[in-house]
């Protein structure tokens, strides 16, 4: 038999990060009365709510237009149509987001033209269909993510009167870090627009009767005004220029842009709360202030551990850049930092956190867990920071998780999981610890009695 010239660790195998439509389905979730349809075969829109419901815990809606062979041959038109047909009569949205798949991209499906074939024949009254290119071979789901928000900004913005509120625009965040960031903005006085708003629409309270669009999201009148806001911040730090939905509204609507990391981590934190004082005048109140004392204490009883650790950070390129931060402000310097998509400007920002002569991390990207298991291996990590992907880790090589991120699928609670602001950075830094401090301790005696046979030694009593 002839060897295979390629390494199990060269193999693509289990993906760091998942396919672009779902990134776009994710994005219209936070939208208010929005339902989506998915442009492709049935097995698409089967596997994005199955991957959803795992994580959120809760009903998640997804149309297909469930294309076959014969579509794939003749065209999906007719099934894109019904399925339109279906949503309307079904759901009632006011939104309808149209996602395509590799099938029907690969297959030259003109999406645009057949809404608005759709339209003509149609009389309907207060319900928006919009296009959305979201093919996998083009991009992950991070790429995913940032087309359909900036695809549902570009339909919706118009040129309006200057007001005082704020644009927000957030990555691919839990409902638990959507909040937190609504919760900061309260706190500090200020009126925002929060794009996309997943806080209700993907963790809802129990005792909240079922609806099948569920309350919550931002409205579309509100993005409509996002032209006249102050500034847009944007927690696109990694995002490429001509996905950013802040620099389209810089560039059209004049909209300054504060294009900032996630607020994970005392440095990336404070660098929001400057955002929002620079572009309010408003000062930081003192509950505020009392966060971050009791972050800088908690970091202060953790730094005697952190040091020992030698973290590999994986998933979506903007909580991975956040959480790496974190780590090297507080010594814990990663030996690997992975994600299954590629940007030049990840590397160079995840390269610029170690540039004062500190050890460089190895940066892996369009990464699986193979090359990341490997090389975890070879530079001695300890613990993993990053979505239940990296579980694989642990069952090959021993090496402990902590869970953040999408998908959570092997807990529960991945939609309230907290990694932002000054309270969520808290929160992680703790779980950090302790991750590794637990199995530090576990494995502590049995590596001791490795060592003393190692030098010959025996032992008579166990201590």
């Amino acid at each position: 038999m002839v060897p295979d010239p390629h390494p199990l660790h060269e193999v693509n195998e289990n993906q760091c990060q998942v396919c672009m439509p779902l990134g776009g389905v994710m994005a219209l979730k936070g939208i208010a009365d929005s339902m989506v349809l998915v442009h492709g075969s049935q097995g698409c829109s089967t596997y994005m709510r199955l991957s959803m419901v795992e994580h959120f815990n809760e009903p998640v809606d997804i149309a297909s237009s469930s294309l076959n062979e014969k579509q794939t041959i003749y065209g999906g038109e007719e099934n894109f149509r019904k399925g339109l047909d279906n949503i309307i009569r079904v759901y009632r949205p006011k939104v309808i987001g149209v996602v395509t798949t590799c099938l029907t991209e690969t297959m030259g499906e003109d999406t645009g033209r057949m809404i608005g074939t759709y339209l003509a024949d149609r009389s309907l009254h207060g319900i928006d269909i919009i296009p959305i290119s979201t093919p996998s071979y083009s991009g992950t789901q991070s790429e995913g993510f940032w087309t359909a928000v900036r695809d549902l900004i570009v339909y919706y913005t118009t040129t309006v009167s200057p007001h005082e509120g704020v644009n927000i625009i957030v990555a691919q965040i839990s409902p638990a870090d959507t909040r937190e960031i609504k919760r900061i903005a309260r706190l500090m006085g200020v009126m925002i627009t929060l794009v996309p708003d997943i806080s209700m629409t993907l963790d809802r309270p129990y005792g909240i009767l079922y609806e099948k669009i569920p309350p919550g999201g931002t409205r579309r009148e509100d993005i409509a005004g996002m032209g006249g806001a102050k500034a847009t911040i944007q927690f696109g730090y990694c995002c490429p220029d001509p996905l950013s939905p802040g620099k389209y509204l810089e560039e059209e609507y004049g909209v300054p842009l504060y294009n900032i990391p996630l607020p994970t981590g005392l440095m990336n934190m404070d660098r929001f709360i400057r955002a929002l004082v620079s572009i309010t005048k408003k000062p930081v109140p003192q509950s505020i202030m009392l966060e971050r004392g009791w972050l800088c204490d908690a970091m202060a009883d953790a730094h005697k551990c952190l040091a020992e650790i030698r973290p590999a950070v994986y998933g979506d390129p903007e909580l991975v850049y956040a959480v790496s931060s974190l780590c090297v402000e507080n010594g814990a310097i990663p030996a690997l930092v992975a994600t299954g998509t590629t940007s030049s400007r990840f590397s160079r920002e995840i390269l610029s956190l170690t540039q004062d002569g500190e050890r460089q991390p190895e940066i892996l990207e369009q990464a699986d867990f193979s090359g990341i298991g490997a090389t975890a291996a070879q530079k001695g990590v300890n613990l993993a920071i990053g979505h239940s992907g990296g579980k694989v880790l642990t069952e090959r090589h021993g090496i402990p998780l902590v869970r953040a991120g999408y998908p959570v699928h092997d807990r529960l609670g991945g939609q309230r999981i907290l990694t932002l602001g000054y309270t969520g950075t808290l929160s992680l830094l703790d779980t950090i610890s302790n991750t590794y401090l637990e199995e530090k301790y576990r494995t502590y005696r049995q590596l001791r009695r490795t060592e003393f046979y190692d030098r010959g030694g025996v032992i008579h009593a166990e201590t």
